[in-house]
């Protein structure tokens, strides 16, 4: 199959590092593939979308992203009359910049070395938010700002989240990103069962094969980065800390801990605290 090449110079101005599109897709499946020497991101607005890649395809559903990288071959089918996109094109010099001023962003999302462009998923919730910054974006200047600041916050959000495979299912990466919020985390394993929407013992066997560990591990590991947060940037009592993270017992509180970060609380918060309010 042919490959078709799409240049950033042909897209965007020379003032622009931006540009953001909708499409409603046709239903033909393409006759070729495409790639282009510019950063990508794509997400699902309405219906199902098939993706076409060399070795893969894959149907998209309302908030999938994708992350499509300079060299990613892939193409684009609507499967019904309804599949809409948003595509935002991005200039490759300011893209490879982040990455330099932003190492915690290497080997994820337009960063990311996979064989395939990285595919994360949205809630309704989390598609609304996107889909303002979105219409800020379109109204600014598509300048490197505009650019910058639409995209730092969703990344920031996102290069955090587990890596899973493509293979997982969407409700389980879901999970992991909810299971991240102390509302979710609180009620442990219980509460990332229920925001997984399904039972139980499927959520176990599900995450014990994608993850490598339970649910309750899982959600221990936010428990415990929630608990340096919070040390480090409060002054609350060990007791009220224990307590917002749905781990009451405090000599658990203390193992756990442990555990993750090889120091008691009360070191770790000697260690890692400084005043900044109220210096000496």
């Amino acid at each position: 199959m042919s490959i078709i090449r799409l240049s950033h110079a042909d897209i965007l101005g020379p003032e622009h590092h931006v540009l953001l599109v909708r499409a409603t897709l046709g239903t033909k499946r393409p006759s070729t593939l495409h790639d282009h020497d510019f950063f990508e991101l794509i997400w699902v607005q309405n219906g199902v979308v098939r993706h076409h890649m060399p070795e893969l395809r894959e149907d998209l559903r309302e908030g999938d992203l994708l992350f499509v990288r300079p060299g990613d071959r892939h193409g684009l089918q609507g499967r019904g009359d309804e599949a809409m996109v948003v595509s935002v094109t991005f200039r490759p010099d300011l893209i490879a910049d982040l990455a330099k001023r932003h190492p915690a962003l290497m080997g994820t999302l337009f960063w990311s070395e996979a064989a395939q462009p990285v595919k994360l998923s949205r809630d309704n919730r989390q598609l609304a938010d996107l889909n303002q910054s979105a219409l800020r974006l379109e109204r600014g200047r598509q300048d490197a700002l505009e650019a910058e600041a639409f995209l730092l916050p969703l990344v920031t959000g996102l290069a955090g989240m587990t890596p899973l495979p493509r293979t997982a299912p969407d409700w389980l990466l879901a999970a992991c990103d909810a299971a991240r919020d102390p509302r979710v985390f609180r009620d442990g394993a219980a509460g990332f069962a229920r925001v997984a929407g399904k039972a139980h013992p499927h959520v176990s066997r599900t995450a014990r094969r994608f993850l490598g560990q339970s649910p309750s591990d899982y959600v221990n590991g936010q428990r415990m980065a929630f608990a340096a947060r919070r040390l480090t940037g409060s002054s609350d009592s060990l007791t009220e800390i224990a307590s917002d993270c749905g781990i009451p017992n405090l000599s658990h509180f203390h193992k756990l801990f442990r555990e993750f970060h090889g120091q008691t609380p009360q070191k770790f918060r000697r260690t890692h605290q400084r005043d900044v309010v109220q210096p000496g």
